[in-house]
């Protein structure tokens, strides 16, 4: 029983690299710039398009870590 408590605790911090994507898009002046332009896009576009797709894996890495597991004791869990 000690140990689950200690499983669900341990899988609580993955939820802390939730609030990267935010800090990231919450500091504007950061990113409130043209310069430099990646394929005639100005800075301030594509960083926040390339924070969508790092928000994604973030937020599946972060659904995968903190996913439970069955445990096999349930109806569906144990060997046929």
């Amino acid at each position: 029983m000690a140990h689950d408590a200690d499983a669900n605790k341990s899988s609580k911090g993955w939820l802390w690299l939730l609030l990267l994507p935010w800090i990231a898009m919450i500091w504007v002046p950061s990113y409130n710039k043209i310069e430099p332009q990646l394929f005639d896009f100005p800075f301030f576009y594509w960083y926040q398009l390339l924070w969508v797709l790092i928000s994604a894996v973030i937020t599946a890495l972060v659904y995968f870590k903190t996913k439970k597991r069955p445990t096999g004791n349930g109806p569906q869990g144990g060997a046929r």
